[in-house]
């Protein structure tokens, strides 16, 4: 059965996130290289939370010594080396907690980006490229906060609040517990708060993703847009998108503004109920002057923690939000590789087979879908030159698809050289198939990049022999730099006829025994006709060709033509045959152009 679904945690009409929600478990797979670097910060945190903790306790000491006429002198130098060894302490634990987050932020990307490109092909169907380029970036980016301002920081300041709450319950229990009851109604408020950031963060880094698709989808038809006159229709339907994302950031700020009212309330008022009751204690004789200090200035370094808590609390929500849009990529399937067999050499004289296949796209929830290849059957002899001709929608380009196996029949099955298809892995069967698309990609770069593509380890000498292959000898000597000649964003640089051959040099490097070529000539003029049906007859020699053909120039040579129309072979001959057997080719030929 087809993998093709509707994924449903990704609908690009909905405005509400439905995908799964993360939780801070999810990032450990992602700390898994940086477990040294972080057990060090874990360690520098808590020395530096033990020597917060013995500045006040000293400093309890030096007025007890003040007024009882004591030497100071060597505690206040204690002070004055614990206050300098926690700053560097705490600067070499910050630096390594913001190079772990970078370290994070770079492994997340590298394992999104990986997932990415193995995706079924549904999935790039069913997505926007835009939405998906901004988890790379600015959701990645969000998970710093999870480090910088969180775990081990966190855990750092959960040693010293609960060392001071210690200390603190040994110098004066009733001002504690006041405390803490406080503090404790504050940390309940804020709580609440946090996990609607969370929420609304989730819905920001959504608003971005669309706003990136916006964009993302202006720019690639940036000439059609512009020859349209179209510029401020689709700026304003970009501003659309900023706007909501900007709406959405709002949210996040509003809730946010909440905690700091909130800690700042209840800070303030366990200092003034510390220093009020404090004071009626020490004048009533039930603590001293010192123990109140002391008590007052370990209240401070329990706070201390508390605010940053708080602050990174908020990050952390915002970032469980991003993490959830990561996650929502990183638990997809990736396209399944099948069994580790070769294709083996074979003498059988079929190259490939169709076997009653039928296959449609899996319907939207609530819809059905009609089968696009409905129950065909067809045979290409190996080293045939056969063409694809019939209507548009009647299933050429599918076809390629599922020979590719970009995605599965539905019923029946596919063989190559007489063995299922489905026998061998992805990446050998795409082994022995060229395949050329339509639109022929080409990649921003050089022509030496884009032909790499198809043999990464080819030889300059090699690469401009099969622009020679192709009729492409004269874009070398267009530019001085010949192999190193840019060609511009989507090749814009060079015409159509010049991408398609490109991209036909591209496939040939990898030397396939078939090649799959949708040739789209009937936008090109006379020469650039001609020169594509002489790089057609080259790579034509020595290997199985199947062609989608808009040209009946392309269509007269086949050694067979197959006719399709609503998914189904409607012909199966040579063009003098079909001319007298099928009237639809027969009308195809006469308008000269097959579509």
């Amino acid at each position: 059965m087809s993998e093709y679904y509707k994924d449903p945690s990704q609908n690009p009409k909905s405005r509400e996130y439905r995908g799964p929600r993360a939780k801070l478990t999810d990032l450990l797979p992602y700390l898994k290289d940086h477990r040294r670097t972080l057990v060090l910060a874990l360690a520098l945190s808590v020395l530096g939370s033990l020597l917060a903790l013995g500045q006040p306790l000293l400093i309890g000491q030096l007025i007890t010594a003040v007024q009882e006429s004591l030497d100071t002198s060597v505690l206040a130098w204690l002070i004055v080396v614990l206050v300098i060894t926690s700053a560097l302490v705490n600067a070499f634990q910050y630096y390594l907690l913001y190079k772990t987050g970078e370290g994070v932020v770079l492994s997340t990307r590298k394992a999104l980006i990986a997932r990415m490109l193995r995706l079924p092909i549904w999935q790039y169907d069913r997505r926007r490229i835009g939405d998906l380029v901004s988890r790379v970036g600015s959701d990645s980016t969000l998970l710093k906060a999870v480090l910088t301002q969180g775990l081990v920081d966190a855990l750092g300041g959960l040693i010293q609040f609960v060392g001071a709450i210690v200390v603190m319950a040994f110098i004066d229990p009733i001002l504690l517990g006041t405390t803490l009851v406080v503090v404790s109604i504050a940390v309940g408020a804020i709580s609440l708060t946090g996990r609607r950031i969370r929420s609304a963060t989730t819905k920001a880094q959504m608003r971005v993703g669309e706003m990136s698709a916006a964009v993302e989808r202006a720019l690639s038809a940036i000439r059609t847009i512009r020859a349209s006159r179209a510029e401020e229709r689709e700026t304003e339907e970009i501003y659309k998108s900023a706007e909501a994302a900007y709406d959405q950031g709002l949210s996040i700020a509003r809730l946010s503004a909440v905690v700091a009212p909130i800690a700042q309330v209840a800070f303030n008022s366990a200092f003034i109920i510390v220093l009020g009751l404090g004071g009626l204690r020490v004048a009533s004789g039930s603590t001293t002057i010192a123990s109140l200090v002391t008590f007052v200035i370990l209240l401070v370094f329990m706070i201390g923690p508390l605010i940053s808590a708080f602050g990174a609390y908020t990050s952390i929500m915002g970032a469980l939000g991003a993490l959830a849009r990561i996650k929502e990529i990183m638990i997809l399937d990736e396209e399944e590789t099948g069994s580790d067999n070769v294709p083996r050499k074979s003498t059988n004289s079929t190259a490939i087979e169709f076997q009653n296949v039928h296959f449609h796209y899996a319907p939207d929830e609530g819809e059905e879908s009609d089968d696009i290849i409905k129950g065909i059957d067809i045979k290409i002899a190996r080293g045939a030159r056969v063409a694809l001709v019939g209507p548009s929608g009647a299933g050429k380009s599918t076809i390629f698809s599922l020979i590719e196996r970009f995605y599965e029949p539905t019923e029946g099955r596919i063989l190559l050289d007489g063995q299922p298809v489905t026998e061998f892995s992805r990446e050998s069967l795409r082994q022995q198939l060229g395949y050329v698309e339509q639109d022929a990609p080409v990649l921003a770069g050089s022509l030496k990049d884009n032909l790499l593509l198809g043999k990464a380890d080819a030889t300059d000498e090699e690469l401009e022999s099969v622009l020679r292959q192709v009729n492409l000898s004269e874009v070398l000597k267009r530019d001085t730099k010949g192999l190193g000649a840019q060609v511009g964003e989507d090749g814009i640089m060079l015409s159509g006829g010049e991408r398609q051959r490109l991209a036909i040099a591209r496939a040939l490097l990898a030397s396939p025994e078939i090649l799959l070529l949708d040739e789209s000539t009937s936008a090109l003029d006379g020469p650039n006709e001609q020169r594509m049906r002489e790089a057609i007859d080259a790579v034509a020699h020595d290997r199985t060709l199947l062609v989608i053909a808009h040209r009946l120039s392309t269509v007269v040579d086949s050694d067979q033509i197959i006719v399709l129309e609503h998914g189904k072979v409607v012909g199966i001959g040579t063009h003098s045959e079909l001319v007298k057997t099928t009237p639809l080719y027969a009308d195809l030929a006469k308008h000269q152009l097959l579509v």
